[in-house]
């Protein structure tokens, strides 16, 4: 197109990004932070889309026997001779992911956790034929490789096979090699929390316990093991007995910038493909997690909007991380939610920070038993984030950026409108009273939803922004009435009504203008919104689509409170 590198949408790869001319952040630093802090058994903790499993590539593609040298040629790991000569290419490397290890029951999940280290273990088929392994080795290696006749249903790997995989594979390599070896398993976390979804926790539990257990604790064939996840399992739910384990986990200031993209970093490659004057809003919108003392930007938002700006320099922001996380958190979350809960979470989508003890040691099986816990994982999950942190483990936690703020809006509205469905007979005398031009009645059932509900006030946006709350609740109630036609942002007369509504069978049509009121004149605020419709004639398109009779509303909002105010045509 332009000439440019590509960019790595999706691609964990580190060898393709290298060889295949794509566009390239240097994280080869965190190979030499890794080997000088030292640790036998590392987690690194990370929210998804932060380049957990490309930094494992690119661990696997410097330690691994065979390792090219042009991979790394003019990166800063390149300038640690000493390191490279000593560990680059020097070790067998074991690598798996279990972000695929889901599924409904617990066999399902055994058989795609065994079809993940067959793969690997096939990697290194030299190993059915070493003759420096014992034919009774030799048997133990079958036993991981093993698949049905057809090779179509998958490895046939006994569960107590199964269990003792990783740290069998580690031993076969050893011995044939003479050479100790490192271990890289990405995503750990991942069948825990399918399984948590799915009803059979416990026994993926103690399939993970014991596979990790063995492969981790007094495994004398591992020179060293890196882990990456989302959460940081409670010791004794996963990892008893492990004395040699390095936590890294977001709060920690070690590897701060070499998960997620810092802001020099982002620059350049704004600077790279042109588009420097697009720094404003990528930094508004994907910039904000805080890991140990520094801000960084989530690198899959990022890399999808240079690609898209790329194309069109003019395209809005958008959400690109909410079509690869689980934000049904955000929806059991608000569920839970007390009173004073959502209070807080108003205080949040205000742009204002709320104290919280976090707990980054949690299991799944216990994430939604208290609120204290939901609140650890929107930490560690990275739907909030953290500007300060004080004793005992208290955190002023906040929203990242536009981009979660959206998410979060988004889950407030679904969450509402689940809510307000809840009572049909209220929502249906709130539209009836629409119906009949009762002003005084849609007045107090509105303001009852507003109470109800998690308002959406930014202090910081432009009136209108402010409006759009409102709008949205009204919009969302009004459409409970399948056989009303309603519509948003209607072009009519001169201009555009926030809501309009069609009542075919009665002949009714209504036009609605919603106006928030500053200081709180609601009455000035009303007379505004009436005044618009009058003068913009919103109600020509009604009129032209045969509605005999029209209400003319203004509704004026401040905070919780409303004031509703009608004319008839």
């Amino acid at each position: 197109m332009d000439g440019k590198r590509k960019l790595p949408i999706g691609v964990e790869d580190f060898e393709k990004i290298r060889t295949e001319d794509f566009y390239y952040v240097d994280k080869t630093g965190l190979i030499g932070e890794l080997l000088y802090s030292w640790g036998e058994v590392n987690l690194f903790t990370r929210p998804r889309r932060f380049g957990k499993s490309l930094n494992m590539s690119m661990f696997k593609a410097f330690f691994e026997y065979g390792c090219e040298e042009r991979l790394f040629e003019g990166l800063e790991i390149s300038r640690e001779p000493g390191l490279c000569e000593k560990y680059m290419g020097r070790f067998p490397v074991v690598s798996v992911t279990l972000k695929g290890v889901e599924a409904r029951d617990f066999a399902g999940a055994k058989a795609m956790a065994a079809s993940v280290i067959g793969r690997e273990a096939m990697r290194f088929s030299f190993l059915a034929d070493s003759g420096r392994l014992s034919p009774e080795e030799r048997k133990r290696y079958g036993q991981l490789v093993k698949v049905d006749e057809e090779g179509k249903t998958g490895f046939l790997m006994a569960e107590e096979v199964l269990k003792d995989s990783l740290l069998t594979l580690t031993q076969l390599l050893m011995r044939h090699y003479g050479q100790k070896v490192i271990l890289l398993i990405d995503e750990y976390d991942v069948p825990l929390d399918k399984a948590r979804q799915y009803g059979y926790y416990e026994e993926m539990a103690g399939l993970v316990r014991n596979m990790l257990g063995q492969a981790l604790k007094g495994n004398d064939s591992l020179q060293f093991a890196v882990l990456t996840g989302c959460l940081r399992i409670a010791r004794e739910s996963i990892f008893t007995g492990l004395n040699n384990f390095n936590v890294l986990s977001i709060t920690d200031v070690r590897f701060d910038e070499r998960f997620g993209f810092s802001d020099g970093e982002v620059k350049e490659m704004l600077e790279y493909y042109g588009l420097e004057a697009c720094y404003g809003q990528v930094k508004e919108w994907y910039d904000g997690y805080r890991f140990g003392r520094v801000d960084v930007y989530c690198p899959w938002d990022v890399i999808n909007y240079v690609n898209v700006l790329r194309w069109d320099p003019g395209a809005a922001p958008r959400a690109f991380w909410v079509n690869t996380s689980e934000n049904h958190i955000i929806r059991r979350f608000l569920q839970m939610a007390s009173s004073r809960t959502r209070r807080e979470v108003e205080r949040l989508l205000a742009g204002e920070c709320v104290k919280k003890r976090v707990s980054q040691e949690l299991t799944y099986g216990e994430l939604y038993g208290s609120m204290e816990n939901l609140w650890s994982v929107l930490f560690t999950t990275g739907y909030l984030t953290y500007r300060d942190q004080g004793e005992d483990d208290v955190y002023s936690l906040a929203i990242p950026n536009l981009e979660v703020r959206k998410i979060f809006e988004e889950q407030v509205m679904a969450w509402f409108r689940e809510e307000a469905a809840k009572d049909g007979s209220m929502l249906d005398g709130f539209c009836e009273a629409f119906a009949r031009g009762d002003a005084e009645t849609v007045k107090r059932l509105f303001t009852a939803y507003l109470q109800k509900t998690i308002s959406i006030r930014d202090t910081s946006v432009r009136k209108e922004k402010k409006e759009n709350f409102y709008h949205g609740i009204l919009l969302g109630l009004l459409s409970r009435r399948e056989d009303w036609d309603v519509d948003s942002n209607v072009e009519s007369g001169d201009g555009f009504s926030d809501i309009q509504v069609e009542m075919d069978a009665e002949g009714i049509g209504i036009v609605i203008e919603v106006k928030y009121a500053d200081g709180g004149n609601l009455e000035a605020g009303c007379k505004k919104a009436l005044r618009q419709i009058e003068q913009l004639g919103y109600e020509q398109r009604l009129r032209e689509d045969g509605m005999s009779k029209i209400f003319k509303y203004g509704i004026a909002c401040w905070k919780k409170t409303c004031m509703v105010r009608v004319e008839a045509g």
